[in-house]
């Protein structure tokens, strides 16, 4: 299998490509280092990755639409895997438009792209948990509406699931959305909380806490989103859209109290009012994954948690 994964070098995404290399699949990485954390981070993330042979490394901007025609074109690629996006619910109620460009107008130009060579490319591609707003019902289910994102970040991964509807239903792409739950492990992004937290309690620092602590999230560890996205890519036909997640939600209390529990150290909390565009939960029915993909997330959070710490410890960032 030849597979482009846009994003490669990032959290996930870097997950992703050890996992289809391993498989055997030939990857092309398409990814433009942004600054939004350090350029060392990701290059880091694809050490092991670039001394495979199976494995290249394409630096561009997504938002290029002649570009990735022309990687599209070359490459002719079995399956795209666009993971490529501008992240972050709080930074996206500061630049919106950015966001709209980078996740929206690029998502539509590589699934142009995809429609230009025969046969059709796979594409499945990440949308959010974001998605499903602010709500108290739960668990979210992928039959719920979804018309009121409280972000710019999580209304453009509604737009593009509409695009992905329609770039189907025009041109017989067979596309899969995937939602993901809040993902964690080695190789987290520095500026999410499980990261942050870590970093924090190791250092003896507050840890700011948002809201009373009850909010809570459907963290899932990365090796069990990875295992969805393979498991999505070999079914990837039509149009489909499934949650990735854990299906047991944990309380922010609870997490800040488990990290502690992993480091061996007692954090140390300072708390803080509640924060824009946050949502009061997050909780994946995964049901549809389960019995479309046999989608099966088998690792807790406590022995995640232990992944990521030992990671972190073994790791530059400590």
């Amino acid at each position: 299998m030849r597979a482009i994964v846009t994003g490669g070098a990032g959290f996930i995404g870097s997950h992703l490509v050890d996992r289809l290399l391993a498989d055997g699949a030939e990857i092309l990485v398409v990814d433009n280092f942004d600054a939004f954390y350090p350029r060392a981070i990701k290059e880091a993330n694809l050490a092991g990755a670039m001394t495979h042979p199976g494995c290249r490394v394409a630096e561009r901007d997504i938002r290029n639409g002649a570009e990735s025609r022309e990687l599209v074109e070359e490459f002719r690629p079995d399956v795209i895997v666009h993971l490529a996006a501008r992240a972050g619910v709080r930074p996206s109620i500061e630049d919106p438009g950015l966001y709209a460009d980078v996740n929206v107008t690029a998502t539509a130009r590589w699934m142009e792209a995809a429609c230009r060579i025969e046969p059709r490319p796979r594409f499945v591609y990440a949308s959010s948990s974001s998605v499903y707003g602010d709500r108290p019902d739960a668990p979210f289910r992928e039959t719920d509406p979804v018309d009121h994102p409280i972000s710019p970040y999580a209304a453009t991964k509604k737009a593009c699931e509409l695009l992905a509807y329609t770039f189907h239903h025009l041109h017989g792409l067979p596309v899969t959305g995937l939602r993901f739950f809040t993902a964690y492990g080695p190789r987290n992004r520095p500026d999410l909380a499980i990261a942050r937290f870590t970093r924090m309690i190791e250092h003896g620092e507050p840890v700011p806490m948002f809201g009373d602590g009850t909010t809570r999230r459907d963290y899932t560890y990365v090796g069990d989103i990875v295992d969805g996205i393979v498991r999505a890519v070999d079914r990837c036909k039509s149009h489909h859209l499934y949650n990735l997640g854990h299906s047991d939600p944990v309380e922010l209390r609870d997490l800040i109290a488990a990290i502690g529990s992993a480091l061996g150290k007692e954090p140390i909390i300072r708390r803080m009012p509640e924060q824009p565009g946050d949502v009061r939960q997050t909780f994946a029915d995964i049901s549809r994954a389960r019995a479309e993909l046999g989608y099966e997330p088998k690792t807790p959070m406590s022995e995640g948690l232990a992944r990521f710490v030992a990671w972190y410890r073994a790791s530059a960032r400590a």
